[in-house]
């Protein structure tokens, strides 16, 4: 189901869908009420959708729909307006699953790009079940370790990475709110997303984290207290004292940012006192560069099966016994806190 008030962004979107084969447009409708009205008849197995429209908004409507009829969503959204940028995020926290770029005329030279990456996207989350496991109670695992390096234990966390994909905007924003103000280690962050999304995404964090958020800067020393988003479309590294870098290398697994860059780059300069967290998301993306961490002496977290959207990196990073424990979400960003409190007692 299509779900777009612009008549012209509406035809464009069907004909975008209508031409792969894997799709057959169940309805195409103007706003959030004759969606509600449509659902239940027409059954979409994923719903495009608009976040700013007339009446109710998307925000709103995925709310009801995630209620009433949950199905696998992707947001619509518009990446140059704040606004709307702001609203889509929330509707991530209310159960849609990704959000992409709005298409463009057919004569611009982004159009086969964006329509591309519109469609992978609905094909890749109508197959993510929304009816999910939420037992937030599930007790935490821990693994036996492999092999550390010679010299290598962990000492507390000064810098703490976190990565994640499919459903990593409200899982980011639930481990940040739960970070103290005061928090004594520098925090990286990589999120799968479109890079032109970047830029609001981490304004929208900063709107919710107790610390100050910021898209991170070449050559920049990362301070203790702040956190630092991955800017789009390029690596973050780390170098000795702290030091950021972008990069334009070759994507790792068609990502970039990559989860295995960061937290590779980190069992490099400063494993004993790094803490990796590997949340929600498609892919394996994150699980080698955990387990280079933890063989570097530091402390290693992925998201247990029962609260991750998608669980497919957390997931990769137990396979490959790369996680040192595997948590509930409601439990990470408790457990962040500990570990860098660890540092500053000894």
């Amino acid at each position: 189901m299509i779900v777009e008030d612009s008549l012209v962004v509406r035809q464009l979107l069907t004909h975008i869908i209508s031409r792969d084969p894997r799709f057959t447009v169940a309805a195409a409708v103007a706003s959030a009420e004759e969606a509600l009205e449509e659902i239940g008849r027409v059954k979409p197995d994923v719903i495009s959708m608009d976040i700013r429209l007339p009446g109710i908004d998307g925000l709103e409507a995925t709310r009801r729909i995630m209620t009433e009829h949950p199905t696998p969503i992707v947001v619509i959204a518009d990446a140059v307006e704040d606004a709307s940028l702001r609203i889509s995020m929330n509707a991530l926290r209310a159960g849609a699953l990704s959000v992409v770029e709005k298409p463009v005329g057919v004569a611009s030279a982004a159009y086969e790009r964006i329509a591309d990456t519109i469609t992978t996207q609905l094909f890749i989350m109508s197959a993510v079940p929304v009816i999910r496991r939420r037992n937030f109670g599930a007790a935490p695992t821990v693994a036996p370790p492999p092999p550390p390096k010679a010299g290598a234990a962990f000492q507390g966390a000064a810098f703490v990475a976190l990565a994640a994909s499919t459903g990593g905007p409200p899982a980011l924003a639930k481990v940040l709110e739960a970070l103290p103000a005061g928090f004594d280690a520098a925090v990286f962050v990589v999120q799968h997303m479109g890079a032109s999304f970047m830029d609001g995404f981490a304004g929208w964090l900063d709107g919710l984290s107790p610390l100050p958020v910021s898209v991170a800067e070449d050559a920049a020393i990362a301070e203790a207290g702040r956190v630092y988003v991955a800017a789009g479309d390029r690596h973050l590294r780390i170098e000795a004292g702290g030091r950021m870098r972008l990069t334009t290398g070759a994507p790792i697994a068609s990502q970039r940012p990559s989860a295995n860059e960061l937290f590779s780059s980190l069992a490099e300069v400063a494993g004993p006192r790094t803490l990796g967290v590997l949340l929600t998301g498609m892919g394996e993306d994150g699980a080698q560069g955990l387990l280079d961490l933890r063989k570097a002496g530091g402390y290693t977290l992925a998201e247990h099966q029962s609260s991750a959207i998608v669980y497919g990196m957390p997931a990769a990073a137990v396979r490959l016994r790369a996680a040192r424990e595997v948590l509930p979400l409601d439990g990470i960003g408790t457990r962040i806190a500990q570990l860098v409190e660890r540092r500053k007692r000894s």
